[in-house]
C-alpha cells in the first residue's frame, strides 16, 4: 500500500524518486501498517500511521519505540494503534484471517472503519485549514 515508501518521502534523509516532477511537494504523509525503522526520527511533513496492535509483520511496538525517539523533532505524527487488530486489518479479502509469509494478516471491520475516519479526519486537517 506504500506506507514505507511514504515514510521516506516524510523523512529528512535523501530518498531517490524515479520519473517525478522535480516541482513536486509531498504534503501530508498517511502511512498503513508501516515498517517505522525505514522513516529518519525527524519527519518534513505531518505524517498519520495507522497499525494493528497484533500485526506480526510491521510491528507496532517498533513504531512505538520510534515515536518515542523522535521526541516530538520536526513535523508532526500521529501514530494510532487499533487494539486486537493484526497486519493487513483494512483489506476485506483477509477477513478469515491468512497467513502469509509467516506473518497473520486479518480484516477487521472496526479497525478498518476506525482507520478511515481518522484518515479523513487527518486529511481534511491538513488540506482545509
Amino acid at each position: 500500500m506504500g506506507a514505507m515508501v511514504a515514510l521516506q518521502l516524510a523523512s529528512t534523509h535523501h530518498v531517490e524518486t524515479f520519473d517525478a516532477p522535480r516541482d513536486l511537494q509531498f504534503k501530508p504523509a498517511v502511512a498503513y501498517y508501516p515498517l517505522c525503522g525505514v522513516a529518519s526520527e525527524e519527519l518534513i511533513v505531518p505524517t498519520l500511521i495507522l497499525i494493528g496492535e497484533l500485526d506480526d509483520w510491521t510491528p507496532a511496538r517498533d513504531c512505538e519505540l520510534w515515536m518515542k525517539r523522535r521526541a516530538d523533532r520536526g513535523a508532526p505524527v500521529k501514530l494510532v494503534v487499533y487494539p486486537g487488530a493484526y497486519h493487513a486489518f483494512s483489506v476485506p479479502a483477509f477477513a478469515d484471517g491468512r497467513e502469509m509469509h509467516g506473518h497473520w494478516l486479518k480484516y477487521d471491520a472496526e479497525a478498518a472503519r476506525k482507520a478511515v475516519q481518522e484518515m479523513q479526519s487527518f486529511l481534511s486537517a491538513q488540506f482545509f485549514r
